[in-house]
């Protein structure tokens, strides 16, 4: 067994196709199945079912890759040492990140770093806020970063932002229904959110909670899998939605969607890392960057406290107990159902 067989396993595994594998690796197909091969021949196993053109694993398979990945990964982070011994960060960093970090966040900064680390290699997968906590739990990549608390026991957390959240609706969309105490009725607003999992989907959630609501007593009308998705859904008139301001600070300033005026919390942007795994140079470096920018909203970073266990961030004093939603103002407004807009 080899690592190049190794290699050629993962990547098929998770492509679930021998030829664009091969693709991925630079090398003949015929080369890619004689790898298979030679693993199932000399351990007399069945790594893969074929069905039609495609491949899976077999039960077998997935227990295999499990370790496979595990001893490439330590391999890679042995070259990497001795690479490091040079006095450099070199090598690669597996990062996880969140829709709206990976896409609105991290590019500009990944740039920057690049400038002055053109050695480090940075592989970027985009995942929603669950998912890349278990990234780096299982150790499928270095460093994840997420929006919102982390609750984990073997994650180790560092605020690295802020972001502030946004009900907006489209520009054509009637008036938003009142209950009768002249605040929003969160449960007569047709709702397009995020799938399961996503810290944008938290935002809702977290303001149901406050109201002494559930996610079950709203009228989801529709569940999109990126953030971009339900701004194009909520153009189109779909309803309302919580997102980030990021998000959709340009339709707004295109007049495509209107920004409700209510009481929404900010939430933080944080970098997380395994507790217990080895960090290379190249991974410390590149945390000391994200952690250590200047800031676009004011705030302390937090950090593990003496225990280890990760330090969540403080809601202001009673800010728990005060209602988020604005009661309607009389006068003049020339949007009534919108209360508290400045004018």
């Amino acid at each position: 067994m080899t690592l190049e067989q190794l290699r050629i396993f993962i990547e098929v595994a998770e492509l679930g196709h021998v030829t664009r594998a091969a693709e991925a690796l630079g090398m003949s197909q015929s080369a890619a199945s004689a790898a298979i091969a030679a693993l199932e021949s000399c351990y007399q196993v069945k790594l893969f079912d074929r069905v039609g053109r495609g491949i899976h694993l077999t039960e077998t398979g997935r227990i295999f890759l499990r370790e496979a990945r595990a001893v490439v990964d330590r391999a890679s982070l042995a070259r990497s040492v001795l690479e490091e011994l040079a006095g450099y960060p070199v090598g690669s960093v597996a990062i996880a990140a969140s829709h709206t970090i990976a896409t609105y966040w991290l590019p500009r900064r990944l740039a920057v770093f690049h400038t002055a680390n053109p050695r480090v290699r940075l592989n970027v997968v985009i995942r929603n806020t669950n998912d890349v906590e278990n990234a780096v739990v299982e150790g499928e990549v270095n460093i994840g970063l997420v929006e919102g608390p982390t609750q984990h026991p073997a994650l180790i957390r560092e605020m690295i932002d802020h972001d502030q959240i946004a009900l907006v609706v489209g520009s054509r969309q009637p008036p938003l229904p009142l209950d009768a105490s002249g605040k929003l009725d969160l449960r007569a607003i047709n709702w397009v959110i995020r799938e399961s999992g996503s810290g944008t989907r938290r935002g809702l959630e977290d303001l149901a909670r406050r109201e002494g609501l559930s996610l079950d007593d709203l009228n989801i009308f529709l569940v999109l899998p990126s953030n971009e998705a339900v701004r194009e859904a909520i153009e189109a008139g779909a309803g309302a939605t919580i997102i980030s301001r990021h998000v959709v600070a340009s339709a707004i300033a295109a007049g495509k969607l209107t920004e409700i005026p209510i009481d929404l919390p900010q939430r933080e942007y944080a970098l997380v890392h395994h507790r217990d795994r080895h960090a290379t140079r190249a991974q410390e470096t590149l945390v000391a960057h994200l952690t250590g920018l200047p800031r676009t909203s004011r705030g302390r970073q937090t950090s593990p406290d003496k225990a280890g266990a990760p330090m969540m961030h403080q809601s202001p004093k009673n800010d728990a107990k005060r209602s988020a939603l604005p009661k309607a103002v009389a006068g003049g407004s020339r949007m009534p159902a919108y209360p508290g807009r400045k004018r």
